[in-house]
């Protein structure tokens, strides 16, 4: 991106991982726009990762945090004012994860208190976040909160498991607690419903080419790209979308809308 729509705005980046996660390329599109930014993630994914090869080319610091544990949150809030010099003007939330899914459990046979533990990472961190900067009043007016999701907590996908149940819970949250940063501090909060995305995360979900496959085949765009995620995100933080919030935004190049399309008839049609 050319234009540095964000010039002057500050925030935090959760959940970049390596060059593959939607929240990295956004990082490097939040730089290439002009904003500056804090990286975040929990401490055993910042040992698995390779974060600190993004913090040097986008000129970030890296503040390692337990997005489930509010007093690592808020200590997150305050260093990062620190670093930055006040308030922030965007938020990325870019974290999910099934212990479900990666023990391979069958919906039908799930460990409950894997299910608690991945809603809690998947969900209930979006809450604990907002409620920490609400509280702090860390937000500057018309300031833009993003959280990542996708159309498996509307629709049925088999194979994405519980993390359906978490992307609805995430979405419930950005309208609920949406509502009363806009009321309070003129603070939006959006969800964007992204393509299914070959990132690290995304391959523990068993059947991912299947579902790559598909939503190519039905997206009369074909579907979005993690850095074409990372610039529409550019777009939420940015004063071009201040009036958009409660927002569940699909950005799946159409596939949300199509009930079926001519190539996915021409592949299941019998051959005379």
């Amino acid at each position: 991106m050319s234009h540095k729509i964000l010039e002057g705005k500050k925030g935090i980046i959760f959940g970049a991982l390596d060059d593959q996660s939607i929240a990295w390329k956004t990082a490097e599109s939040v730089a290439d726009a002009g904003g500056q930014f804090v990286l975040t993630n929990a401490p055993v994914a910042l040992r698995m990762g390779t974060i600190n090869a993004l913090a040097e080319k986008t000129g970030a610091k890296v503040i390692a945090a337990d997005a489930t544990n509010v007093e690592d949150l808020n200590q997150l809030i305050d260093q990062s004012q620190e670093i930055l010099g006040g308030k922030f003007d965007f938020i990325l939330h870019s974290i999910g994860m099934s212990v479900n899914v990666r023990k391979g459990k069958h919906y039908t046979d799930l460990n409950h208190d894997w299910m608690a533990k991945g809603w809690d990472v998947s969900a209930v961190s979006f809450h604990k976040l907002m409620q920490s900067l609400y509280k702090k009043d860390a937000m500057n007016e018309w300031g833009s909160i993003v959280a990542l999701s996708y159309i498996a907590a509307q629709r049925t996908f088999p194979n994405y498991n519980d993390m359906a149940d978490n992307k609805a819970y995430l979405e419930s949250i950005a309208r609920s607690f949406g509502y009363f940063f806009g009321k309070d501090k003129k603070v939006r909060v959006n969800t964007i419903s992204q393509s299914p995305t070959l990132t690290t995360a995304g391959k523990g979900v068993s059947g991912l080419d299947g579902f790559l496959n598909y939503a190519e085949k039905m997206s009369p765009l074909g579907n979005a790209t993690a850095k074409e995620c990372a610039d529409y995100t550019v777009s939420l933080f940015s004063d071009y979308t201040r009036k958009v919030t409660l927002q569940n935004l699909y950005h799946d190049g159409g596939f949300s809308h199509v009930g079926v399309s001519q190539e996915v008839i021409d592949a299941i049609t019998p051959k005379s």
